[in-house]
């Protein structure tokens, strides 16, 4: 709390006005006492300190060995992403934006409970088994790489319900603090749980994701959160000449103005149904991919036509040429819950209140354990100087019953396109959307 203490002196006036002199001074130490006490109010209004029980260091950890190469995970992260922005693109449509590493680590985590056949199916559509998954994870947030103009942090949590019903393994626990630096909180779930786990990923995301929760049901009894926050600058910031005004023309013909930022690149994408380029960030570990469906073919049929292996390998090799590029200037924010789509990818039991087999999470004297809702929030900023990034995935467990080329290529992004935010490293999307509407 603070306080402030003004101390008013009574002084002789000068000669001549000087009792509304005196008058206004006083008036403006009032006004400035005000001023000061509507701020503090406002910042202790606004606490963002986390009120839950932090468990933390009452888990126990083990030392894992991390992996020497991170292939076979790779594939799976380039294979998943695409098959989930496909069944979200066919629940939603319009602009999308997924990171599909944060669904990953929260699902990944949550697998760690699952048993039976609800762990069949999340290996199945994770693409690796939970082993598999949690040394990939740990290896990946060790190896991500860092600097002073690009940096990519991952963040995860589990919220625990402090209702005597539920009782959470002390082994899933450990495996999530183990394998992936999962926090431990404990609370009575309501409000003030809502306020922390927002807070929380408001923190983890630098802002850029100020919530991820709407509400907390009564039968909620954990969650399990990843937050992941990305923010580089271009490896060649645009200069004021390279923007200007242009036009963007979605789907249905409908012509919409403006700003377009034009650069030469290097490094031209093509396959049957679109070409790209890719644009480096500063240092050159993370880049910007955008694939631009050839003329008659949507947005929407060229998704179909790739899948994990033909991306991945269209990723891993852009060919040696320069590309006259421009893209637009875009802030985008997107935020569903992906239960839905998880659910069409083959994730049926996890949701299913009788068939769901979360017995390695914990135990509930109400019933069954099993996922409520998959909520997932992004946002990106595309500007002269770079890009900003955030994602949060929370996972709601509910109980109940080279040199000049010869040739030159043009890409413009003034239609619908396909875009994504990589790791050069390892060639798998951080991020991967559309843009059918700027």
């Amino acid at each position: 709390m603070l306080f402030a203490v003004f101390i008013i002196r009574e002084k002789k006036p000068p000669e001549g006005g000087g009792t509304e002199i005196c008058m206004k001074r006083l008036c403006k130490a009032l006004a400035a006492l005000a001023l000061l006490v509507a701020v503090v109010t406002n910042i202790i209004g606004c606490s963002s300190e986390i009120e839950a029980r932090n468990l933390s260091r009452g888990i126990a950890t083990n030392t894992v060995k991390p992996l020497e190469e991170l292939d076979g995970g790779n594939a799976a992260v380039t294979d998943f992403a695409l098959r989930l922005l496909e069944a979200v693109e066919r629940e939603e449509g319009g602009n999308t934006l997924l990171s599909p590493l944060s669904v990953m680590t929260a699902l990944a985590m949550t697998a760690n409970g699952a048993g039976g056949e609800t762990l069949s199916e999340m290996e199945s559509v994770l693409g690796m088994t939970v082993p598999e998954l949690n040394l990939y994870f740990y290896s990946l947030m060790r190896a991500l790489p860092e600097g002073n103009k690009y940096a990519l942090s991952l963040a995860n949590s589990m919220w625990v319900n402090s209702d005597a019903r539920f009782t959470p393994s002390e082994r899933f626990l450990g495996l999530n603090a183990d394998y992936y630096g999962a926090s431990v909180y404990e609370s009575d779930f309501g409000t003030q749980t809502k306020r922390d786990i927002n807070n929380w990923v408001k923190q983890s995301t630098n802002g850029m994701i100020p919530k991820i929760l709407d509400r907390v049901p009564e039968n909620a009894i954990m969650y399990l959160v990843n937050a992941l926050a990305f923010e580089a600058e271009w490896s060649e910031i645009y200069e004021r000449r390279q923007v200007r005004d242009g036009t963007f023309t979605c789907e249905d013909g409908k012509k919409q103005r403006t700003k377009m930022m034009y650069s030469n690149e290097y490094g031209y994408f093509e396959d049957g149904g679109a070409s790209g380029f890719i644009k480096h960030y500063s240092g050159r570990k993370y880049a910007f991919v955008a694939l631009l469906p050839k003329e008659g073919v949507s947005l929407a049929e060229y998704i179909a036509s790739l899948d994990g292996e033909s991306l991945g390998s269209l990723l891993q090799s852009p060919e040696p040429l320069a590309v006259k590029a421009s893209i637009p200037k875009f802030e985008v924010e997107f935020g569903e819950d992906i239960s839905g789509a998880l659910a069409a990818m083959g994730m049926d039991d996890a949701f299913d209140i009788q068939r769901a087999d979360f017995s390695g999470l914990g135990s509930s004297e109400e019933g069954n354990i099993f996922i409520n809702r998959v909520m997932h929030k992004t946002y990106i900023e595309v500007a002269e100087q770079g890009t900003r990034a955030g994602a949060a995935t929370s996972v709601e467990m509910g109980d109940g019953s080279a040199g000049p080329p010869d040739e030159i290529k043009e890409v413009h992004l003034d239609r619908p396109f396909m875009y994504m935010i990589i790791d050069c490293e390892n060639r798998v999307p951080l991020f991967v959307g559309t843009m059918r509407d700027v």
